[in-house]
C-alpha cells in the first residue's frame, strides 16, 4: 500500500485547455474554469496544432489567479537549455504559479515534423539536462515544481531523481489492477505527488488527450484508469477510491469536461 503521505495528499485538479479558434471562448473559458476551483490550467505541447506554450501560457496567467503548466514539454522536440529557460522565465514571470510538465514526447513525433529522430536513450537525457538546467536557472530562491510523465523503469528512475510529482503514461489496455501495482511499487521508493491524465469521462474522450478514436465502451470493459464515469457523484466516488487505494491525488482533465466535474471539485477540493 502507499504511505500515508501519500494516501492522504490534498485533492488538485487540472484542466488540458487547447485554443481553439475562437480566442474569446478560450478567454472565457479560462475565467470559468478559474471560477469552478480548478487549481491548473495547462496546455499541451503540439506544434502546428496550437501556439507555442509560453506565450500562451503567460496569456492564461494574465487573465486568473490559476497556476499554470504543460502538459508536457515534448523532450524529442525540444533543446534542453531552451526548455529551462522558458520554464523559468514563466515561473518568474508568474511569481511562481507555473509548473513544468515534461516527458519523452509521443513516438516518432520529431519525424512527422521534418525533424532527426531521437532515441529514447536521448530523449531520457534531454529531460534529466532540462530539469537540472532549470535548477540553476532558478538558483536558490526559487522552485520551479517539475511533474514528469513516466512509462518504463528508466523514466521512472529519473523522475525519482529529479521530478516533484510524476504522471504515469498509461495504455488503454491497462487495467485497475496492472496499474495499481504499478503505482503501488513506484510510490514505495519514494514520496512524490501521483497525478493521474484522465483521457475520457463517459462516452467521449477529450482532444488532446487521447486518440479521437478511443473505444470509451472498451475501457470500462477492461476496468481502466483512463475514464471517468460522467455521474458527478460517480465520478468524485471513484476518485477517492484512487487516492484511497493507489495514492493519486492531481487529477487531470480535458477542457471538455470541467463544466461537467466542477461539482466534483467543488467537494473534493473543498472550494
Amino acid at each position: 500500500m502507499p504511505d500515508r503521505a501519500s494516501t492522504t495528499r490534498p485533492f488538485r485538479f487540472g484542466v488540458v485547455a487547447p485554443v481553439g479558434p475562437d480566442l474569446r471562448a478560450w478567454r472565457d473559458r479560462a475565467r470559468r474554469i478559474a471560477d469552478h476551483g480548478y487549481s491548473t490550467l495547462l496546455m499541451p505541447d503540439v506544434p502546428t496544432w496550437q501556439p507555442t506554450l509560453g506565450p500562451t501560457l503567460a496569456t492564461a496567467a494574465a487573465l486568473t489567479d490559476l497556476r499554470i503548466g504543460s502538459w508536457v514539454y515534448a523532450a524529442a522536440l525540444r533543446e534542453s537549455w531552451s526548455t529551462a529557460w522558458e520554464a523559468h522565465s514563466l515561473s518568474v514571470l508568474t511569481e511562481g504559479r507555473f509548473e513544468m510538465g515534461i516527458g519523452a514526447g509521443r513516438p516518432g513525433i520529431e519525424v512527422e515534423l521534418g525533424l532527426p529522430a531521437v532515441s529514447p536513450a536521448e530523449r531520457r537525457a534531454r529531460m534529466r539536462e532540462t530539469v537540472e538546467t532549470l535548477r540553476r536557472f532558478d538558483g536558490p530562491d526559487l522552485h520551479t515544481p517539475v511533474v514528469m510523465a513516466v512509462s518504463g523503469p528508466k523514466s521512472q528512475a529519473l523522475a525519482l531523481e529529479v521530478a516533484d510529482a510524476v504522471t504515469f503514461v498509461l495504455a488503454t489496455d491497462d487495467d485497475r489492477a496492472e496499474t495499481t501495482k504499478r503505482v503501488r511499487d513506484f510510490a514505495a521508493r519514494g514520496d512524490m505527488e501521483l497525478a493521474q491524465h484522465v483521457a475520457a469521462v463517459g462516452d467521449r474522450a477529450a482532444p488532446f488527450m487521447a486518440a479521437p478514436n478511443l473505444d470509451t465502451a472498451a475501457l470500462r470493459e477492461a476496468d481502466s484508469l483512463v475514464i471517468l464515469p460522467s455521474d458527478p457523484a460517480a465520478a468524485a466516488e471513484e476518485i477517492q477510491r484512487r487516492r484511497e487505494e493507489i495514492g493519486f491525488s492531481y487529477f487531470v482533465i480535458g477542457a471538455d469536461f470541467a463544466d461537467t466535474l466542477a461539482p466534483v471539485v467543488a467537494k473534493l477540493a473543498g472550494r
